[in-house]
């Protein structure tokens, strides 16, 4: 078959993207339960064929490609487990029930899916002030996210649970600092994925589910992705006492997700941690370089 029927310009296939996943999660030694959650999904778009009069070799007999999402989420305050528990909870529901599950992306996708992004925020913020009323604090917890589609990188977080990107090497902070941000007037890039950054000149509401009036802002961002780039998602348990030179030795240390995510608890431990600490990684292997991936400053 020299071509196919349809618009050719719909989104090209995701590709041969591959990922492998690790995970951590442990206690600090000062609290009575871990308040951290996370969740680390796979979906995809599949075609089997099942009966057919057509030859062989006409039609693919098997298809599948896949998207992935990790969300991490680290709950303040005296409900503090159960705001985690209920935010990324919340999230998951409403990708399942309101998501369109898109694995293949272009520039109208991409801002159908970051504008979706921040209307699930907003609402799990909506469900968190709804459940905690009657509480003077509220449900609060942090939540941050990250979805790859082939060689797409969306991340949305609120709150200082950080995400970074390894790459050749080099560790590089995707989320902005908020302790940073209250400190300067500007604040600063830690990491400009694209030109035409959003204004940065706004005051960081570090959680979800607040009880005061101001509702916090929600910040949706996307980044090519290259072949061997490690995505690294972690409550501040982890950054609060190891800085980001151990954290990249760490990691290039060791050789797998989950030997990583390990190692990087235990280095929490050691360095004098009492929060809880919780890291998740992924590995991302795609089948070629593509063109399209912007390139870290």
């Amino acid at each position: 078959m020299s071509g196919f029927p349809g618009n050719l310009d719909s989104p090209p296939p995701a590709g041969r993207a591959r990922a492998e996943f690790g995970a951590c999660s442990r206690r600090g030694p000062l609290r009575a339960t871990n308040d951290d959650h996370y969740l680390i999904l796979q979906l995809g778009r599949q075609q089997e064929t099942v009966l057919t009069s057509l030859p062989e070799g006409a039609v693919p007999t098997h298809f599948e490609e896949f998207a992935y999402g990790m969300v991490i989420a680290d709950g303040t305050g005296r409900a503090a487990e159960t705001a985690s528990r209920l935010a990324i909870t919340t999230l998951a529901h409403l990708a399942v029930h309101f998501g369109k599950w898109n694995v293949r992306i272009n520039e109208p996708i991409a801002e159908e899916v970051m504008d979706r992004a921040e209307r699930f925020y907003k609402n799990v913020d909506s469900t968190l002030v709804q459940a905690g009323r009657g509480s003077p604090a509220g449900l609060q917890t942090t939540l941050t996210a990250a979805y790859t589609a082939g060689n797409e990188l969306f991340f949305a977080y609120v709150g200082d649970s950080p995400a970074y990107i390894l790459r050749d090497g080099q560790l590089l902070r995707l989320t902005r600092d908020p302790s940073l941000e209250k400190e300067r007037p500007s604040p600063v890039w830690i990491f400009d994925v694209a030109a035409g950054a959003p204004d940065l000149n706004y005051l960081v509401s570090d959680t979800l589910g607040g009880a005061g009036p101001a509702r916090p802002r929600v910040n949706v961002e996307r980044c090519g992705l290259l072949d061997g780039d490690l995505i690294l998602l972690c409550t501040n348990g982890l950054t609060d006492v190891v800085d980001d030179g151990r954290i990249a030795d760490m990691l290039r240390l060791h050789p797998t997700p989950d030997e990583q995510c390990r190692a990087l608890v235990d280095l929490a431990d050691r360095s004098g941690g009492y929060d809880d600490v919780t890291v998740l990684i992924t590995h991302y292997h795609l089948g070629k370089e593509p063109d399209c991936a912007r390139r870290l400053p």
